[in-house]
């Protein structure tokens, strides 16, 4: 059971933790002053009137996406596969776990349309057809290709709200001018997986995808480059993008606000690059996000924002980052960082998880899975 186990110790089975409930820590007064409630046993702090739990313990869950069966299905990269978590009995806690596919290359990234479930291999999508138990049926094609691997080898999947399929590459560095147009960049194809074309750039690696629920457009987070010195713990700063056609965000001529990385110097064409939308703490790594119009079991004011999974820092003395962010939106901006799940992150900077997606569950929850305790987790009011 790995370190779910230890963290509740009271898991049992291969999904567990059907017995886990919330269980609110004595107060501190840290918490009282922060006004952030304990939960999950004390570990983690959410907002007034927030609870946390366990839905399913996967090992090394990265991103998730809500069938039209209602289910969670979950990418496990290190194994090569998808699974099924489905809640028949609608008590907060998966039933079990089965195996969608196997075999696949790295999967990351998951996208329900039309029936069909899209998967972002590291080196292109594969179409899923599901049977009415939520396994696949057959073998799965790539409907596309891109380059695969790299320094960065995640790759996400949306479909916007032109019905196009877009796929997020990351760079093969740090740092460099990347010999492919279709690596640190966000790739359009038609919904069928050809007519492949760079729709974004300057993107060092665009982890997070997500379609804001009025406006249409294309969301990104943005994970900025390392050893930008003078302060290479403070520099630059991580970014939320609103991408349009053609748009270059920078990289890796310029960080933040149009300003040169002093490896290039390129003052003009930096000028000509789209600054971000907003911009967040250096080196939080912020992964998956997902817009909060369908989370009815938060309070309204919720509805119009956005949660953002901070994975978190490698290299910085004081760690940052493993928490899940709210994002005010206004008049379809982002305006302001707040958070909102805190408590993977010890006061000594060890972690005993770290988040990496979040999603709306079909009962108007959200769910956020971890990577490092192989857990997800259940928010609810």
């Amino acid at each position: 059971m790995r370190s779910i186990m230890l963290i509740l110790g009271t898991c049992v089975g291969l999904v567990g933790c059907k017995g886990a409930r919330d269980v609110a820590a004595t107060t501190t007064p840290d918490d009282t002053a922060s006004g952030r409630v304990p939960t999950l046993d004390g570990k983690l702090r959410v907002p007034p009137g927030f609870k946390v739990s366990y839905y399913a313990h996967v090992d090394g869950v990265r991103f998730m996406a809500i069938g039209p069966d209602g289910a969670v299905y979950a990418s496990q990269p290190d194994r090569g596969r998808i699974v099924r978590l489905p809640d028949a009995n609608h008590d907060g806690v998966a039933d079990t776990m089965v195996v969608v596919a196997s075999g696949l290359d790295r999967p990351h990234g998951l996208a329900f349309h039309k029936g069909s479930l899209y998967v972002a291999n590291t080196d292109g999508v594969v179409r899923l057809t599901l049977g009415r138990d939520g396994v696949a049926t057959g073998p799965a094609p790539y409907v596309n290709h891109y380059p695969p691997g790299g320094g960065h080898w995640t790759r996400t999947v949306v479909f916007g709200a032109d019905s196009a399929m877009y796929v997020s590459v990351g760079s093969t560095c740090n740092l460099c001018v990347e010999q492919l147009p279709e690596r640190a960049a966000v790739l359009r194809f038609n919904e069928d997986g050809s007519g492949k074309r760079v729709f974004a750039s300057g993107l060092r690696n665009a982890v997070g995808l997500a379609v804001h629920p009025t406006t249409g457009a294309l969301w990104a987070s943005q994970n900025e480059r390392d050893n930008l010195a003078p302060d290479h713990e403070n520099l630059p700063p991580e970014e939320i993008n609103i991408l349009v056609q053609g748009g270059d965000y920078g990289w890796p001529y310029c960080y933040g606000d149009r300003v040169p990385n002093p490896e290039y110097h390129d003052v003009a064409r930096c000028a000509q690059t789209i600054a971000p939308a907003l911009k967040m703490q250096a080196h939080s790594a912020p992964l998956g996000m997902t817009f909060l119009d369908r989370a009815t079991s938060f309070p309204a004011d919720y509805r119009g924002d956005l949660l953002l999974a901070f994975h978190g820092s490698w290299n910085r003395d004081t760690p940052t980052g493993a928490k899940v962010v709210r994002i005010r939106v206004v008049d379809g901006k982002p305006r302001n960082v707040e958070d909102f799940i805190t408590g993977w992150q010890q006061t000594n900077g060890k972690r005993w998880g770290r988040p990496v997606d979040v999603v709306v569950a079909a009962d108007g929850s959200v769910l956020v899975s971890d990577d490092q305790s192989g857990a997800i987790y259940r928010v609810t009011q």
